[in-house]
């Protein structure tokens, strides 16, 4: 069978504070129930900063600012979805601040993929409860540096709803 790969592009936060990552948990998607980092895809017309912003506010009721663009990495792994058998997820990784408002539960609408927001050290995080993306900001807290080359998974459990990680909503 040949492989039909679904490409998916986003823009993504990493806020750190007391050495913490803010995660969301993803309600749907390759990455459901599992953590992820808020952001996303952009809509028709928006630019990566703009897409940020937005994405960050509805995933977690906090207004930011983009620090710095971190680097990009891709992420290619099984995920059967229409008519598709694999995802090529490519992510823009921006350091953000935030300038505004309080963690807030994601309000809930067509599209919307966020069910609430968790603080996590690296420690706290096995990658069978993170998306790549959690992974691969690990290792730019660690390293200051993103993979150079795509990180493939051969093998992708999605996570189903009983096996889900202990979860901190909005802690």
């Amino acid at each position: 069978m040949n492989n039909s790969w679904h490409r998916a592009f986003g823009v993504y936060g990493l806020y750190i504070y007391n050495d913490k990552l803010l995660v969301i948990r993803k309600s749907r998607g390759p990455y459901r129930n599992r953590y992820d980092l808020p952001g996303g895809s952009l809509e028709e017309g928006e630019g990566l900063t703009e897409a940020l912003q937005r994405e960050f506010a509805e995933e977690t009721g906090l207004k930011v600012i983009r620090k710095n663009q971190i680097g990009t990495a891709d992420f290619k792994l099984p995920w059967s979805w229409k008519q598709h058998t694999h995802v090529h997820h490519i992510a823009v990784f921006y350091e953000v601040e935030r300038v505004e408002g309080a963690l807030a539960a994601p309000i809930q609408f067509d599209g919307q993929d966020a069910l609430g927001t968790s603080w996590i050290s690296e420690e706290e995080v096995a990658q069978d409860q993170a998306s790549p993306l959690v992974i691969e900001a690990f290792n730019w807290i660690k390293n200051k540096q993103c993979s150079a080359e795509p990180v493939v998974y051969k093998e992708w459990r999605v996570v189903e709803q009983s096996e889900e990680a202990p979860w901190n909503q909005n802690g």
